[in-house]
């Protein structure tokens, strides 16, 4: 579990942190937040080096995009989801855990 203020999240810029040893990237999207596995499910670059449309999330390297919401592949060349992560609100605290 990783605890975050949501004042160290800027909108539409990915933020790159460790859940429990894993690397995650953590969007905030307006005032909602959501948390998706780091590694692109085709190349294993860095999402979190990626721009941010909407609820999507483009891998820098090779274009491939995820909707931050569900982690789906939503373009090619990645074609599996990658993982994500809960993501609670308690005001401006945000907590960052491993799917249960």
């Amino acid at each position: 579990m990783t605890t975050l203020n949501l004042a160290d999240l800027t909108p539409g810029k990915p933020k790159r942190i460790e859940v429990d040893g894993v690397a995650v990237c953590v969007a905030r999207v307006g005032d909602e937040v959501f948390a998706i596995g780091d590694a692109c499910s085709h190349s294993d670059a860095s999402l979190s080096e990626g721009d941010i449309t909407e609820f999507r999330i483009e891998c820098w390297l090779h274009g491939a995009e995820f909707d931050l919401r569900t982690g789906v592949a939503l373009t090619l060349p990645a074609v599996e989801a990658v993982p994500t992560f809960d993501v609670k609100h308690d005001g401006t605290t945000i907590t960052i855990q491993s799917k249960k």
